[in-house]
Parts: structure tokens; C-alpha cells; sequence
């Protein structure tokens, strides 16, 4: 088992410095929804399906290590409201340990 370090700005400006396992195949809206880090029923309102953009995040540092974006998550963003350069969705970023130090802002929702 091992565990990576995320950083998340919360939708208030807070800084978290989580821990996150990278055996249980989660992702990181499961992340930020595990450690309460935004209000209930705002961040993966569709269950993480793409299909919702709640989980909207802001890749704060260099996506090398991020998976590539994918047909869903990039239609998704085309509709959602808040999109920079450096969106991504939540639900399609899965913790690995690639993703060492990795961190994000959550975007306003709505």
C-alpha cells in the first residue's frame, strides 16, 4: 500500500494537505469527497460519470503526470461554467502514485 501527498485549495481559499491511497482505485472527486473538503451535494452531483462538472478542479503545477483528457471530460468542460487552461474533472483523475504532490483548486460551482 501506498499513500501520496495531494495539496487542495478548497472553494474558500483553504489550503488542505491530504493523504490520499493509491489502492483503492479512487479518484479524486472520491478524494475531496472523502475529507469533507466541499459542501454536500456540490461536488459529484452526477456520481462521477463526467457528466456534471461539480468536481471541476484547477491543475495547479505541471500535468505531465496526469492521464490524458478524454472525449467525455473534454464535452463536459466545453459546457461547464468557470473553465480555465488548466480544468480538469475530478472524477476522471484517478490517484496513483504518479501523482505525488499533485495540486488543485476547486473550482466554484456552480
Amino acid at each position: 500500500m501506498t499513500d501520496i501527498n495531494i495539496k487542495i485549495i478548497d472553494r474558500k481559499g483553504v489550503l488542505h494537505e491530504i493523504v490520499a491511497p493509491t489502492d483503492m482505485s479512487m479518484n479524486l472527486m472520491e478524494v475531496i469527497r472523502s475529507y469533507e473538503l466541499a459542501e454536500e451535494g456540490s461536488i459529484g452531483v452526477c456520481g462521477g460519470m463526467a457528466m456534471c462538472a461539480s468536481c471541476q478542479v484547477y491543475i495547479l503545477e505541471d500535468t505531465k503526470n496526469l492521464s490524458e483528457m478524454q472525449d467525455e471530460e473534454r464535452a463536459m468542460l466545453g459546457e461547464a461554467f468557470h473553465v480555465k487552461e488548466n480544468s480538469r474533472l475530478g472524477c476522471q483523475i484517478f490517484i496513483t502514485e504518479k501523482l505525488e504532490g499533485l495540486k488543485v483548486e476547486l473550482a466554484p460551482y456552480p
